[in-house]
């Protein structure tokens, strides 16, 4: 039997999930998170776009995790979130890692932050687009 090669472009979606741990105080809030407290992070960062069909990619998965790296995880892991954001909402996190990594990410279409197991924000971008 041969293999299957397609060559083809279509259109995909590829999610990649990262962890970090931080700390952060809501200073507008009125109730127990205005005080320091911390969390263990999960997000994901959704990408679209056509599949090269040389590699048969979207885009390599270690481009997007350098970039995570390097304009994400270095400024917020195990890092004081009030030192990055005045007012550091689970909100305003998953904005921040849109505008951080939109310029190096291409096709970058959604962020989705949980700040705990249970709970999440979905960021996609200027406009909301819908999914």
């Amino acid at each position: 039997m041969a293999a299957i090669d397609y060559t083809d472009r279509r259109r995909m979606r590829l999610d990649v999930e990262f962890y970090f741990a931080a700390a952060h105080r809501l200073p507008r809030y009125d109730g127990p998170c205005f005080r320091q407290h911390g969390h263990n992070y999960r997000f994901f960062i959704g990408l679209e776009g056509e599949v090269d069909p040389r590699t048969g990619m979207i885009i390599d998965f270690g481009l997007v995790k350098q970039a995570v790296q390097e304009h994400v995880l270095a400024r917020a892991d195990h890092r004081d979130l009030n030192d990055v954001l005045e007012n550091p909402t689970a909100e305003n996190i998953a904005r921040w890692i849109w505008e951080v990594l939109e310029p190096h990410v291409p096709g970058l279409c959604e962020v989705r932050l949980y700040e705990i197991p249970d709970s999440c924000v979905t960021y996609r971008g200027p406009g909301g687009r819908s999914a």
